[in-house]
Order: C-alpha cells, then sequence, then structure tokens
C-alpha cells in the first residue's frame, strides 16, 4: 500500500476515506475530501454536532447514512458500545431516559491536557491550589 503525504488533492478518484487523524485534520480535509466527490467517515469529534452531518452507528441507525453531505461523523467510542447495547432493550420494551457518566482519558485532549493533569497532580500533593486551563 503506497504511503503519501496528505494534500488538498489526495481525495481524487476516491470512492471512501476513513478519517482518524483529529479534530484539526478532519475540519481542515473532509470538506476537500467532500468535494472531490470521496465519501468521509470521520471518527474525531470534528461533525458531531454538525446538523447536516448524520452521527451513525450501522448496528443502530443504518438508515441515517441515505442523506449525507459526503461526510458520516461517527459517535465516541464509550457512545457506539453503549447504544449497540441499548437499541434491542428500546426496540423491545422501550427507553425514555437515560443517565450516563463516562470517564474519558485526559490523553484525548492532547498534549496541553496531559502536561495540565502532571502539574494539577504535583500542585495537589504539595498542598497548592490546582490550577485549571485547558480544563476549566
Amino acid at each position: 500500500v503506497p504511503v503519501a503525504e496528505l494534500r488538498e488533492d489526495s481525495f481524487k478518484g476516491l470512492d471512501f476515506a476513513l478519517f482518524s487523524a483529529g479534530g484539526s485534520i478532519s475540519k481542515k480535509f473532509a470538506p476537500l475530501s467532500a468535494q472531490a466527490g470521496c465519501v468521509v467517515i470521520d471518527n474525531s469529534s470534528a461533525f458531531r454536532m454538525d446538523p447536516k452531518v448524520p452521527l451513525v452507528v450501522p448496528e443502530v441507525n443504518p438508515h441515517a447514512v441515505a442523506n449525507h453531505p459526503n461526510i458520516i461523523a461517527n459517535p465516541n467510542c464509550s457512545t457506539i458500545q453503549m447504544v449497540v447495547a441499548l437499541k434491542p432493550i428500546h426496540d423491545a420494551v422501550g427507553i425514555k431516559r437515560i443517565v450516563v457518566t463516562t470517564f474519558q482519558a485526559v490523553s484525548g485532549t492532547g498534549k496541553r491536557a496531559i502536561e495540565e493533569l502532571r502539574q494539577q497532580v504535583e500542585e495537589l500533593a504539595g498542598g497548592k491550589e490546582v490550577s485549571r486551563g485547558v480544563y476549566p
């Protein structure tokens, strides 16, 4: 498989592109890919809240891929596994409300968040007030 630098013209002649390189890359290159006629399946959070982009879990709402602007988003990994498990229950008896708490890795936010956590641990261990920046 050839490996090449990602450029604005990288998507010509492609049918599908799987994006999993972070939100900033997705925001820049997914629209270019879509304009080139390539369907993007994006793993970042970049398009999850965009009302024009379907948020799809194939086991739950495969019909949602029917109408898309050549970009399809998928939810966070903890959400995917939860809704796959809940779908048959919802179909059988209905679910009116669910309250969920998940714990996500600081590393998912990036290097600045990891450094902030390290600093906060040192501050806490030293009896100092904990500073906040990345996570206010």
